[in-house]
């Protein structure tokens, strides 16, 4: 192929999308190839839009892509007097490797259910070359299938990341402003807008505040993030101290990006909530105070 232009073997080209993969495999993007009910539960499912990357279940088999446009629907038989876990896979059959279909006139590849599995399970049966991408669990009589009975077990081959690195050096002294025992932004500075990526299902959010002063007795606060209108979960400062000193607090927490988020520009904010029923010290942002911001936004199955 790199010498012959067009004039290469079927398995150079595996090959070489094994390697371009870099040994991943699963589904393009956060929506691809995603498994639900059908429109009218019944005895079957809808796979959707989307590509998929397969490995190989054998070596030097290479690694396969494959698309699908418009739901695929997928019949599901119904369970008698017990119940039973299937799973909805994308499998190959590769007549060099395994089975007996015919590329001139078959789709080697097609959406499969592998009956009677592990409650658990989660990948294909060793020996199949094929991705999960849903895991069924029919309860006894049972011919209609529901959202609730389905597991998404979608991988991102090569999920993207976009990862933001801020810092803030506040440079007058600033109090917790407001009535204490009520959230408010702060320290002013620590606020950005940032644009969330398209693609982006969860963002992983970590303040750190290195060189929080403390002074004139005991102070209890808590501090949290805020991402749009999506809180974190608050980080507490807890200082029993009466003289002046310096302490550091880190705030960190995973969101889920909202749909409506995706591809827009959201605030990303500091707040605080200063308890004065365990002491009624002053809490200080100062010169040499630090506020670092680290935010990775992550795309996964959505």
């Amino acid at each position: 192929m790199m010498v012959r232009g067009a004039d290469h073997s079927a398995r150079a080209l595996r090959l070489m999308i094994r390697d371009l993969a870099r040994g991943r495999q699963g589904v393009a993007e956060s929506e691809d190839l995603k498994v639900r009910p059908l429109e009218t539960p019944g005895p079957g499912v809808r796979v959707g839009d989307g590509s998929a990357l397969i490995h190989g279940a054998r070596p030097w088999q290479g690694a396969y892509t494959q698309s699908n446009i418009g739901d695929a629907v997928v019949a599901v038989e119904p369970t008698g007097p017990f119940a039973r876990t299937d799973l909805i896979v994308l499998r190959i059959e590769d007549p060099e490797w395994e089975g007996e279909r015919d590329p001139c006139t078959q789709e080697i590849g097609y959406f499969h259910v592998v009956k009677g599995v592990a409650h658990d399970a989660s990948a294909v049966p060793e020996g199949m070359t094929g991705v999960a991408l849903a895991r069924v669990a029919l309860p006894r009589n049972t011919a209609a299938i529901t959202a609730d009975v389905i597991t998404d077990l979608r991988q991102i081959a090569n999920p993207r990341t976009d990862r933001i690195l801020r810092t803030v050096h506040p440079r007058k002294t600033e109090e917790v402003p407001g009535k204490h025992g009520q959230w408010a932004a702060w320290p002013k500075e620590a606020a950005w807008d940032l644009d969330v990526p398209a693609w982006a299902t969860t963002a992983t959010i970590v303040v750190t505040l290195s060189g929080l002063r403390a002074e004139a007795g005991p102070v209890y606060a808590e501090l949290r993030t805020r991402l749009g209108e999506r809180a974190a979960k608050p980080t507490v400062v807890d200082d029993d101290g009466t003289t002046t000193r310096r302490s550091s607090a880190t705030l960190a927490d995973t969101l889920a990006v909202p749909p409506a988020y995706r591809g827009t520009r959201q605030h990303l904010s500091v707040e605080i909530n200063q308890n004065d029923k365990y002491g009624d010290g002053n809490l200080t942002v100062a010169k040499g105070t630090t506020v670092t911001l680290d935010v990775a936004f992550t795309e996964g199955p959505a």
